[in-house]
């Protein structure tokens, strides 16, 4: 399927991370997630029903993010891929979450985690 539905730039408040300062304070985390499915139902009934609602699913993904904590980008990234394919709508999900205050001493932009994940045949 070649039909895409993405959400760029959703920052949620969470407490991730391996240090403990980082589990007390919190840091904002970034999260851009792009999901295929087909949207020729929705295209069609002109209704929200019959498609992802992109505020609904910013509803879910923001409570995996300020959800229970977990040390790695690598576990949150596949909580909020879970979260995606819990519709059964969507056939795959790839998801970038960003961590841009990660605790490093050298000076950077951004540390990131991307995953894909597709529907299990």
């Amino acid at each position: 399927m070649n039909d895409r539905i993405t959400l760029t730039g959703l920052r949620v408040r969470g407490h991730h991370g391996v240090y403990p300062a980082e589990r007390r304070d919190g840091q904002d985390f970034v999260l851009d997630v792009t999901l295929w499915l087909d949207t020729r139902p929705a295209a069609r009934s002109d209704d929200v029903q019959d498609t992802v609602h992109y505020g609904e699913l910013a509803g879910r993904l923001a409570e995996v993010l300020t959800g229970d904590p977990v040390n790695l980008l690598e576990t949150l990234a596949h909580r909020l891929a879970t979260a995606c394919l819990a519709d059964p709508r969507v056939e795959a999900c790839e998801l970038t979450v960003h961590k841009p205050e990660a605790p490093l001493a050298q000076r950077f932009t951004d540390v990131a985690v991307t995953i894909r994940r597709e529907r299990a045949r």
